[in-house]
């Protein structure tokens, strides 16, 4: 093993042990290993780790990777372990468990109401369950969804409320490439929902609060009510308050798009940029307190206090906690020792975080923040070093450029991955937005310091207003302009991984001219070419139907390799929220685009003749007489709740399979499905099972 590499190793183990961790909670995920198993390696490797103390160190040297074996298995435990403990599912007192439908509930309100389009949300702490007279202790989170009413005033966090409509497992949409609503939701806890109406609940008169959450939401409403005081206009207001504590109720959707599509949609959420620039104030803040040996001791801590009472006033979510933590193991770290690797405090950060949380490793958030953080750490520096600037201003410039670019190294595979897109012209957007977004944060925080002068308060309000529309406007215009936006993009997990050390190795090749560095990145670029190509190769052959799950919609596509053609409700098409949402996915997944027409595609009446199938499509009521000669049909779709009976459709027919699309009232798809399972006759209903795919390959 190379020299540097050993003693990288030495002076960052937390990165082996962060590996392992990672390896184990991945491993546990995906094949659900019984705990007991986890437990016997747990505490073999323990015992062997534990002989080596008594051998003499010749035998431990011979012997070391016996001992980094045991290690590893420990940590991998450790990670498996703490993922089994994390799901609710396996808590006895799980309501999932003990639930049965029509039993009343008590919930307590985890956080205010929200307001969404057409009802008020909070997700609310099960309390208990009363099941045939006897009451149960319960734990689970769900979400409830209450139509809105002048009642509803009474609620807020910490309200109980009693109630028997039946839950409802929260599901995902299953159509291929969607979001998966339902592991989003299990992370975090929450398996159930419910829609209640004014007369479906009962306030029960006590409350049941927690001081920190109370005062982190007192705290919400001060700062919101100081920003909406001083900020009038509502599109401007949105993004103050969103880049303040992280409050996004009052953002504009259509500029959460822009700023998306633009890639500075990081300066909204609160996050490692934000922690960043409190971290800076705090040091320049606190500099003088550096030269005082006495009492340098306190500088750390109050920068420390400094980044957790920030983080508890922007509300103490996931992602900005994450970034406290991270910031706090390196003030630690930079504070208490001199000889420490910045890559083992980012380890540690990590290890901890995941030590609370293990299902943060799927989080976009945290693989973001500490991609982006370890890319400006190895590539900022080299970048920075290209160019020279006499003048303090220019290069104060090229240095937020230089940051921008080093974080985009590791960053932009990631986000492929997630997001389908890449901005083009990140880099212009950047270099307006971070320095802007940072002077805004800035001037909201003095806002709220001077907020009981309410003529001072008014005027930086106003300053704060048009520097928020400037930045509104320009990235607008940003998105406006032609090729802005390279969209849809589909890239698989290997796929990702290659990339990042293409990306990773060619960088270091161009930054430390290093020839091992040129291998690894042309072999893991050939790598990614190759999967790339093959899932093209792939796509050309593919021919499939897709129905798919869209409440109250009827929508069809048919894919001839990667061409489709749509059929279905065009309200849809017009709707971008909902096309994005349900379609959108799908068509970036099997690489596809619109087609005119289809070869061997024919429609007669509603029968449909394509790729030597032949599809029904009833989305009326009629009638067919019987006849001598049935005509066999591959599939048949049922939309928009016609009136018919699948008996007497067959006297007609001989149907091979039955789809119920999510245009039909759940009473008759469920009556379909009965007469099905009597004849005998495959019956899939979107709305349970997930859109529906035919492969005719």
């Amino acid at each position: 093993m190379p020299v540097a590499t050993v003693y990288f190793w030495k002076k960052a183990p937390f990165v082996r042990l962060l590996i392992a961790l990672m390896a184990g909670i991945i491993l546990q995920w995906h094949w659900q290993v019984n705990p007991s198993t986890w437990w016997i390696v747990f505490i073999s490797g323990i015992l062997v780790s534990s002989s080596f103390f008594f051998l003499s160190f010749f035998n431990r040297y011979q012997l070391g990777f016996i001992n980094g074996v045991s290690a590893f298995s420990v940590f991998l435990a450790l990670g498996a372990l703490l993922t089994w403990h994390e799901d609710i599912r396996h808590e006895p007192q799980w309501l999932g468990g003990h639930y049965h439908p029509g039993d009343p509930v008590m919930v307590t309100l985890d956080e205010p109401l929200v307001e969404k389009t057409k009802s008020l949300k909070a997700n609310a702490s099960v309390a208990y369950l009363l099941h045939n007279d006897s009451l149960r202790l319960a734990k689970g989170k769900i979400i409830i969804y209450f139509k809105k009413d002048s009642s509803l005033r009474q609620l807020s966090y910490g309200s109980h409320i009693l109630f028997k409509k039946p839950l409802q497992e929260i599901k995902n949409s299953g159509n291929p490439g969607g979001f998966d609503y339902k592991r989003y939701s299990l992370f975090q806890g929450i398996t159930h929902q419910v829609y209640l109406e004014e007369d479906e609940f009962e306030i029960l008169g006590s409350k049941k609060e927690k001081w920190l959450p109370a005062f982190i939401f007192r705290a919400r409403d001060w700062v919101i009510n100081i920003l909406r005081t001083n900020i009038k206009e509502n599109k401007e207001l949105g993004l103050a308050e969103a880049l303040l504590i992280g409050y996004k109720d009052d953002l504009d959707q259509s500029l959460v798009q822009s700023y998306t599509n633009t890639g500075v949609v990081h300066v909204i959420a609160i996050s490692g940029l934000h922690l960043g620039l409190i971290y800076w104030l705090l040091v320049q803040l606190l500099k003088p307190l550096q030269k005082r040996k006495k009492i340098q001791w306190l500088r750390p801590l109050l920068i420390i206090t400094g980044l957790w009472l920030f983080s508890l006033l922007a509300g103490a979510q996931p992602s900005v906690l994450r970034s406290a933590l991270m910031f706090t193991c390196i003030v630690l770290g930079e504070g208490y020792t001199k000889r420490t690797s910045i890559f083992n405090t980012l380890s540690l950060s990590a290890f901890i975080l995941l030590c609370i949380n293990p299902y943060w490793l799927w989080d976009v958030g945290f693989q973001l923040s500490y991609a982006a953080v370890l890319s400006i750490i190895i590539f900022m520096r080299p970048i920075y070093n290209w160019f020279y600037f006499k003048n303090k201003a220019v290069d104060f410039l090229w240095k937020l450029n230089a940051v921008t670019l080093a974080a985009q190294i590791l960053t932009v595979p990631i986000s492929i991955y997630h997001f389908h897109q890449f901005p083009n012209y990140f880099l212009l957007t950047n270099f307006v937005a971070v320095p802007l977004s940072s002077l805004i944060l800035i001037g909201e925080i003095v806002l709220c310091i001077i907020s009981f002068i309410p003529a001072v308060a008014l005027f930086v309000g106003k300053i704060l207003h048009w520097l928020i529309w400037a930045m509104n406007s320009y990235i607008e215009r940003v998105e406006a302009i032609r090729f802005s936006l390279w969209d849809g993009l589909q890239i698989s997990i290997p796929q990702a991984v290659l990339l990042i050390a293409t990306v990773a190795a060619i960088s270091y090749w161009l930054l430390e001219q290093s020839g091992k560095a040129l291998r690894w990145g042309l072999l893991s670029l050939l790598g990614f070419l190759a999967l790339r190509s093959w899932s093209f190769i792939v796509s050309e052959q593919q021919q499939k139907i897709i129905v798919y799950n869209v409440p109250q919609k009827q929508a069809i596509d048919f894919i001839s390799g990667r061409k489709y053609l749509f059929y279905g409700d065009s309200s849809l098409l017009a709707d971008d929220f909902a096309r994005n949402f349900h379609l959108k996915p799908s068509r970036i997944l099997y690489r596809i685009n619109p087609a005119g027409n289809i070869a061997a595609f024919i429609k007669k009446e509603q029968l449909f003749h394509y790729q030597s199938k032949k599809i029904l499509l009833l989305d009326n009521s009629i009638t067919y007489d019987p006849v001598e000669e049935k005509q066999p049909v591959d599939l048949l779709v049922i939309s928009k709740n016609p009136k018919l009976y699948i008996n007497r459709l067959l006297s007609s027919f001989v149907i091979r399979q039955v789809v119920i699309d999510g245009s039909n009232s759940s009473w008759k798809a469920t009556l379909w499905k009965k007469d099905c399972d009597a004849l005998g006759i495959p019956c899939h209903d979107v709305t349970t099972e997930g859109a529906f795919v035919m492969n005719l390959r």
